[in-house]
């Protein structure tokens, strides 16, 4: 490096240093008297501690200020809690006469249904059994009308038999007659004059037959007509007796089911009125029993008040005597520490030798303490 540079460099760290020392320095106030320093000290520590023992009254009497202030509001927030219990108490128990007079309106609701469902039912039922009735007896109707009609299926069936074996018949005896006719025919041709007078008696003796034939045809119809006449003689008196056999049935079906019917509105009448006396000597009852309830839970209430008052008040003693005696264990260990405090304090100034270190030990050790027990206090 070259001088001159070197020359710059030491005149700027002058400059520096002058620029930090003062110009008027007064280097007679550096020369210090311990004697006075120490007096200074004592000055300063005696009025520390008359302040620390004014603030330490203040912080008492302000703690004392604040619990009872906090005993006061504790006590009105007991009060208020109470009282919104009773309120509380007062409206539930409201609310459940309310809930019990409710059910008791929708349980003669539900009866007065009940009622009425079952009288539907009934009368149902005796349309269901009439209607059974009904159809009974229209099936009955629907077998008979089916019987006479297979009977006149069946007279029609032998009608129409009789006249085809008639027709058969006829037609068997026409060919005979043609047959015959031609035998007649063939012998006339032989025996033409003989045969003449027989075929006459032949021809005469034919048409008697056939006359006897035809009155015996008649005679018959007349007879099948007659047996016919009394068939249906006999099928419309069946029908009449039967008519009458199902009005008489009818009447006799209805003078029954009015006899039910009164018997089931007797019953049903009986039944409402043991319903109705049963109802009212259970709603007689439950109001004794509701009346008896209410009076002993009046009772264990009051008991029940009593009782929580006297514990209330015991609780309240003990917890004074509990809270007195840790506010006196607190104030006696304050005292002895506040005490130890200050003799340390004495001892550190008024030793011959004191020791920094030991001095910053004891005051982090006092610091300490007291941020301990401040965290019991806390606590």
């Amino acid at each position: 490096m070259s001088p001159k540079k070197n020359d710059r460099k030491k005149n700027t760290s002058l400059k520096s240093l002058q620029s930090l020392v003062p110009k008027n320095l007064n280097l007679k106030k550096l020369k210090v008297n311990p004697t006075d320093v120490i007096e200074d000290a004592k000055n300063k520590i005696g009025n520390f501690y008359t302040n620390f023992k004014k603030e330490r009254e203040k912080e008492k009497k302000r703690i004392e200020i604040k619990r009872t202030q906090d005993e006061k509001k504790e006590i009105q927030k007991q009060k208020k809690q109470a009282q919104k219990e009773r309120l509380n108490k007062i409206k539930a128990e409201k609310n459940q006469i309310l809930a019990a007079k409710r059910l008791i309106v929708e349980n003669e609701k539900q009866i007065r249904k009940n009622e009425e469902k079952r009288k539907k039912i009934e009368d149902k039922r005796i349309k269901i059994e009439q209607q059974k009735l009904k159809d009974e007896q229209a099936r009955k109707l629907r077998e008979d009308a089916q019987r006479l009609k297979q009977e006149e299926l069946r007279l029609k069936l032998l009608e129409r038999q009789r006249i085809r074996e008639e027709k058969i018949r006829i037609k068997e005896e026409a060919i005979r007659a043609k047959q015959i006719e031609a035998q007649k025919i063939r012998d006339e041709k032989e025996k033409e004059r003989q045969e003449r007078n027989r075929l006459k008696d032949i021809e005469r003796q034919k048409r008697l037959d056939e006359e006897q034939k035809i009155r015996e045809a008649a005679r018959k119809l007349k007879y099948e007509e007659e047996k016919l006449r009394e068939t249906e003689n006999r099928l419309r008196q069946l029908e009449i007796e039967r008519q009458q056999e199902v009005e008489r049935q009818l009447l006799k079906e209805q003078a029954e089911q009015r006899a039910k019917e009164e018997e089931l509105r007797l019953k049903e009448e009986k039944l409402k009125s043991a319903e109705l006396e049963r109802v009212t000597k259970e709603k007689e009852k439950r109001e004794q029993e509701e009346e008896i309830r209410k009076e002993n839970e009046k009772q264990k209430r009051i008991e029940e008040e009593k009782e929580i008052a006297i514990k209330q008040k015991a609780e309240e003693e003990d917890r004074i005597k509990e809270e007195n005696r840790r506010i006196k264990e607190w104030e006696d260990k304050f005292d002895v520490e506040q005490k130890m405090r200050e003799e340390a304090l004495i001892k550190k100034f008024y030793s011959t030798n004191p020791d920094p270190n030991n001095e910053i030990i004891n005051e982090d050790s006092v610091n300490e303490n007291q941020d301990e027990k401040s965290n019991d206090e806390n606590k």
